[in-house]
């Protein structure tokens, strides 16, 4: 029995989310094909469609320990390429409202900081070496081609069965026009415009959806670490405390002995790109750690902004009659208010999932029939725990858009209790982290003896 489900499948976007996908797909198609708008850098360099990439990323270690399961010896070669790693949380300062700083306390638990483009391009190099794996760079994704299902295979008829996808339009960079056969197509190009329009042009209901609306702005340089660099930290956080403050900072080590730092505001109190604004916003953070911090140290860099208006959550698992073969994927279901950097993770543990239920329908000889289905449920699963950690707190600012949950004030009461108890009590801690990390669901909290901890911080509050 081959090992395959199928001959070809095609994944829209070469990002974290569709490298990460086709890295599942190649063990179970003899081809998969990944379509990518922009040209795309031999080495680490950031490029349009990415154009978040200049700011500071976080790989968590769930998504970290994803990819290395995908990719043997991946954190090994970010190491090599100069990735810092930085051990949780004794070697990160974090300063959160009423722990300036949180304790710091060493985990056991190690993550890597670098630069988007790096981690990029260390994936682009290791989906290189499957000779079944293709980027087609230059190539822009139109639209998606469909049939009809007629006994389990597409007829191109029009009839009563379902909608079967069956290839992707594309353009060429020197205007060339070529539709792409696939029984199977991965829409991770972050938008899901392909994805909505085929549902609106087929009379089906586009997906429920929830919005955050969080109105946030970014700017970021980078600056050689100075020799006066402190010693008790490696890397430093500071957070907002709406509605009175709302600004924060991210100083991030990377590859080339420098720091990546990166300024957040809201709505209206977002950083300026230029030198005096940007360290007069700096200067008026909460704490002056970050502005101490960079008194010495030399800008390499201009600056970079990026805003994001809202976060977002899709149900497509609610859509009824949902089109045979075509899956969303990454940023398509979930964009996440990249403050929590949880997107590439989040990415790379779906990967895992399509590449688990493609080994299950592969032994069983059950071909794609029903796997998007069972995937888009499953992913569900996934994001709830990264969601409610990131979207909880953006709600607790009053200018934060959208229709608030009825348990919100006793969502933020567990998380105030969560704190109050990780910032006394280790195991707690490390629970925690664990949790921000996906390493563990947000299920973890309900062990007794932990929730015993968080009961009694939040008696005591």
């Amino acid at each position: 029995m081959s090992k395959y489900v199928g001959r070809q499948a095609v994944v829209i976007g070469a990002g974290m989310g569709g490298l990460s996908a086709a890295r599942a797909l190649a063990e179970h198609f003899e081809q998969v094909v990944v379509i990518e708008n922009d040209a795309l850098p031999a080495e680490a360099a950031p490029r349009p469609g990415t154009p978040q990439c200049k700011h500071v990323h976080g790989l968590l270690m769930g998504g970290l320990r994803a990819l290395d399961s995908f990719f043997p010896g991946f954190e090994q070669v970010l190491l090599e390429a100069g990735a810092v790693p930085m051990r949780l949380s004794s070697e990160l300062r974090y300063e959160v409202p009423g722990y300036d700083p949180f304790p710091q306390r060493d985990l056991g638990l190690q993550i890597l900081c670098m630069t988007r483009p790096l981690i990029e391009a260390t994936v682009r190099k290791k989906i290189a070496q499957h000779g079944n794996i293709s980027l087609r760079e230059c190539c822009k994704a139109q639209e998606l081609v469909v049939g009809t299902r007629s006994n389990g295979k597409a007829s191109g008829k029009t009839g009563d069965n379902a909608t079967e996808i069956t290839g992707v339009r594309c353009a060429h960079g020197d205007g060339r026009v070529e539709d792409i056969a696939a029984d199977f197509v991965v829409d991770a190009s972050s938008h899901g415009l392909l994805t909505l329009n085929l549902l609106g042009s087929l009379g089906l209901a586009a997906p429920a959806e929830t919005t955050i609306g969080v109105d946030i702005g970014y700017c970021t340089a980078m600056f050689g670490i100075p020799d006066d660099a402190p010693t008790d930290w490696k890397g430093m956080v500071v957070l907002p405390q709406p509605p009175h403050n709302r600004r924060g900072a991210f100083i991030l080590p990377a590859e080339g002995g420098r720091w990546v730092v990166t300024l957040a505001g809201r709505y209206g109190d977002k950083p300026p790109d230029d030198e005096a604004g940007f360290f007069a916003y700096v200067k008026n953070l909460r704490t002056p750690t970050a502005h101490n911090a960079l008194r010495s140290a030399k800008r390499q860099t201009g600056f970079s902004r990026y805003g994001l208006k809202a976060s977002r959550r899709r149900h497509f698992e609610s859509v009824t009659n949902f089109p045979h073969g075509l899956l969303p994927f990454g940023d398509t279901i979930c964009r996440f208010n990249p403050i929590y950097g949880q997107g590439m993770s989040v990415a790379a543990k779906e990967a895992c999932l399509l590449r688990d239920l493609l080994a299950g329908a592969s032994s069983e000889g059950q071909g794609i029939n029903g796997l998007a289905a069972t995937f888009l449920n499953e992913a569900q699963k996934i994001i709830e725990t990264p969601w409610s950690s990131s979207a909880i707190p953006d709600y607790g600012d009053p200018l934060t858009e959208g229709p608030r949950p009825p348990d919100l004030e006793k969502s933020l009461k567990f998380g105030a209790a969560l704190f109050k108890a990780a910032a006394a009590d280790p195991a707690v801690h490390k629970v925690m982290s664990e949790v921000q990390h996906l390493l563990r669901p947000g299920s973890a909290y309900q062990n007794p003896e932990i929730a015993d901890r968080i009961k009694a911080a939040m008696a005591a509050a």
